[in-house]
């Protein structure tokens, strides 16, 4: 017997998000109390971050509203404290908070535009380097190993410290955050091109990619509309760990000094701020970004290691 049922009673197709929602990947999101935890989290310090100008109780690149009175007060927690710091001053009479909201916006800004940098690279590269073989190949694998033989803060102290000798001084401070994003994210690329490469690999020996090549479609649209995102769940579990890499590696370079300007300070130039009064007494101007840098890093570290296990197919 043939459907009598009217075609305007038929149930709607579900929505992409709908989809999403039933996906197994928000199922395993929601079995992991884990990954809810440090994606909880890393959207806070996001939100606090991008919304720094707005809800900071000051701000603390205004001259006008330093008072050296407040210089070195306490968290409020302890004797000599006051409510309206509550995580204390710093040397300059600065609410510690308030320095705190603003350096997370430029070490986030930082190694988001680092990873973006390294990623574009890295899979550009990869999926040249594993479609086209041969010399090309060779080239871009040698060139990778070479990179590999050093290590990533040797090359981000190369890149930095040969931009401040060749750009004149006041260039050099104007480009100082992109010079430390370029910085990190080339030392960073070798990462995405050689997993992407792999994949790749295998990728192009497939059917649909015969079936491409036989209707004439050309190599570059095969990448990146065919292959491409066959091997983005690999590049996903990388960007969220070099997402972390990269703050440790900003803060690295900033607590050495060379790093991005003190006019915009990032957790590394306050952690290095307060490790010249550690020993005096102020431990909470160091110990605070320390703390908020230990807790940002570790909310990524936690995330990129549940997606690892989501990608990873010997788990399913």
């Amino acid at each position: 017997m043939m459907d009598q049922t009217p075609a305007g009673l038929l149930a709607p197709a579900p929505s992409a998000w709908h989809r999403f929602l039933d996906s197994d990947f928000v199922f395993s999101f929601r079995q992991s109390p884990t990954a809810m935890v440090a994606a909880a989290v890393l959207l806070l310090f996001v939100l606090v971050a991008l919304l720094a100008p707005w809800i900071a109780p000051q701000n603390p690149f205004d001259p006008a509203a330093l008072e050296l009175i407040n210089s070195r007060i306490p968290p409020a927690w302890l004797e000599g404290g006051q409510a309206r710091f509550p995580l204390g001053t710093d040397g300059q009479g600065r609410d510690l908070l308030s320095v705190l909201m603003f350096g997370l916006r430029i070490s986030l800004l930082v190694s988001f535009c680092a990873t973006l940098f390294a990623l574009a690279v890295g899979v550009t590269l990869g999926l040249i380097s594993g479609y086209a073989g041969g010399r090309i190949d060779n080239l871009i694998m040698r060139l990778a190993d070479m990179q590999l033989s050093f290590p990533t803060i040797l090359v981000a102290l190369l890149i930095d410290g040969l931009s401040r000798a060749l750009l004149p001084r006041s260039v050099h401070e104007q480009l100082a955050l992109w010079v430390v994003v370029f910085a990190i994210g080339i030392s960073t690329w070798v990462q995405y091109a050689r997993t992407v490469r792999g994949a790749t690999l295998v990728e192009k020996t497939k059917d649909y990619v015969h079936a491409a090549r036989l209707i004439g479609m050309g190599p570059l649209r095969i990448l990146f509309k065919h292959v491409l995102p066959n091997v983005l769940g690999p590049v996903l579990v990388i960007a969220t760990l070099s997402l972390g890499l990269g703050i440790l590696t900003e803060a690295t370079l900033s607590f050495l000094g060379l790093g991005v300007p003190p006019t915009s300070p990032s957790l590394g130039t306050l952690i290095r701020i307060g490790n010249e009064v550690l020993f005096s007494g102020e431990w909470w101007v160091t110990v605070m970004p320390g703390a908020c840098l230990v807790v940002l890093v570790l909310a990524i570290n936690l995330l990129g290691d549940w997606l690892r296990d989501v990608f990873n197919p010997k788990l399913k």
